[in-house]
């Protein structure tokens, strides 16, 4: 019997969630084309067992809220409390579904919203529990997994005209013989990334060329920059970062939904001239047919899109629709890692590079684990290939990640690096932490 189905105990005994909000619209980071004002928080869960090992996760939202997704997470309480960690982990898929599929809950979804945003945040908690039994951080956990395992971990409902069990054990057994080989490369190199936080939209002109210059100077090579609805405004940003960054540096362009589909493609022709790798959220993001179209009009622009993807059967049909160049899924929104390694699956069968949604409180110290998975057990390459990178806010995280030459470092401890220090977690926790009491 493999290791893997032996885990004894431990039993959930407790669930604690918590509304933890940091004030970041107070300097403008994060602020877009629709996010003016963000404060970017976490639905902060805890899950503790009777041997005295706990289980970190959160899901992420922008302030205002937070406490839905709280009330939510104590919603799914009654599915997880007595459960061991042994009949979760024999059953990967049917946990998932319970928490993602609740007869009542579910009416409020389906596997959308609130709800599934509390799935992910316990569902993340869970594989945080589960790396620190097994002493390993979750990206190693899922490396180790034989590809039978792997695909026990996955609900294949919605997915089966796109991607079959067979396909994925297929899928993974090809790259099961270069697991060690990319296993030791990102441990000697890390993972490529590109950083957001030199440009964000509520920044002035003479901050953004500041943190471009510091970027330069810190190896990076990958930049992204929000733009608008309008036109003039966005052309002038993409030049001044242009002319800091040069032109081998690589530029990527995020519209966080801000525009029409006729819209999105008359503003991208004037935007042409600077080179951009893609165009990030152009329209709705569920507008599937919007995207495919936006595609085909400003190719060689690519597509990219993902980080409001509230499903694999988005996802799915983005593919099917030939609708983006890029997959950026992200891991709070999906249902969790589960989800998550069903939709590299499918980036994987059609083809399409899979770059994390990150950027916010958290979402990097998932994400790095998530493009590990990929590489070492999924795709198995890297061209087109690089995650989100923010900084700011990994203060607050027990294992924070560590960037070097615009790379993620492999993260080594136990766990999904999710744990957040006592002290922040005292302090930003809404309305009643000594930082919100302050004002």
């Amino acid at each position: 019997m493999r290791r893997e189905e032996t885990i004894m105990g431990p039993t959930i005994v407790k669930l604690t969630a918590r509304d933890i909000r940091m004030p970041t619209s107070e300097s403008k980071a994060g602020s877009d084309a629709m996010h003016v004002d963000p404060d970017y928080s976490a639905a902060y869960v805890v899950l503790e067992t009777d041997d005295g090992i706990s289980g970190h996760g959160m899901t992420f939202t922008l302030g205002r809220g937070n406490e839905v997704c709280v009330a939510a997470i104590r919603a799914l309480e009654p599915l997880v409390l007595g459960a061991s960690l042994e009949s979760i982990v024999e059953d990967m898929a049917g946990f998932w579904r319970r928490l993602s599929g609740e007869s009542q809950l579910r009416w409020i979804g389906p596997e959308k919203g609130a709800i599934h945003l509390a799935t992910a945040a316990i569902v993340n908690a869970v594989w945080d529990l589960r790396a620190r039994v097994e002493r390993k951080p979750v990206w190693k956990l899922v490396a180790d997994l034989p590809p039978e395992r792997f695909v026990d971990c996955i609900d294949f409902r919605y997915m089966s005209d796109a991607l079959t069990r067979d396909e994925a054990l297929a899928i993974l057994r090809a790259r099961a013989s270069g697991r060690a080989e990319r296993e030791m490369e990102m441990r000697a190199q890390g993972y490529p990334a590109y950083i957001t936080s030199a440009g964000w939209m509520g920044y002035p002109d003479e901050l953004v060329r500041k943190l471009c210059r510091e970027a330069l100077a810190a190896g990076w090579t990958r930049f992204k920059i929000k733009v608008g609805r309008d036109s003039d405004e966005n052309v002038r940003r993409a030049a001044l970062v242009r002319e800091e960054i040069g032109q081998r540096a690589s530029l990527m362009m995020d519209a966080n939904q801000a525009w029409d589909v006729g819209e999105a493609i008359e503003l991208m022709r004037p935007l042409a001239k600077f080179n951009p790798t893609w165009i990030e959220e152009p329209t709705s993001p569920d507008d599937i047919l919007g995207h495919a179209a936006i595609r085909r009009a400003v190719s060689p622009i690519g597509v990219a899109t993902g980080e409001h993807g509230a499903n694999r059967v988005i996802f799915k049909q983005l593919m099917q629709a030939e609708a983006i160049d890029f997959c950026q899924l992200d891991n709070c929104r999906l249902g969790g890692l589960n989800e998550v390694m069903a939709v590299l699956l499918l980036a994987a069968k059609f083809g399409v590079p899979v770059c994390p949604h990150a950027g916010g409180v958290g979402l990097c110290e998932y994400a790095q684990h998530v493009s590990l998975i990929d590489y070492i057990c999924v795709s198995g390459r890297l061209d087109g290939r690089m995650t989100e990178f923010a900084d700011h806010l990994h203060e607050h995280f027990v294992d924070p990640v560590h960037v070097s030459g615009g790379r993620y470092m492999v993260p080594a401890a136990p766990g999904f690096s999710i744990e957040m220090k006592r002290e922040s977690l005292d302090d930003y926790e809404f309305p009643a932490g000594a930082r919100w009491r302050r004002g």
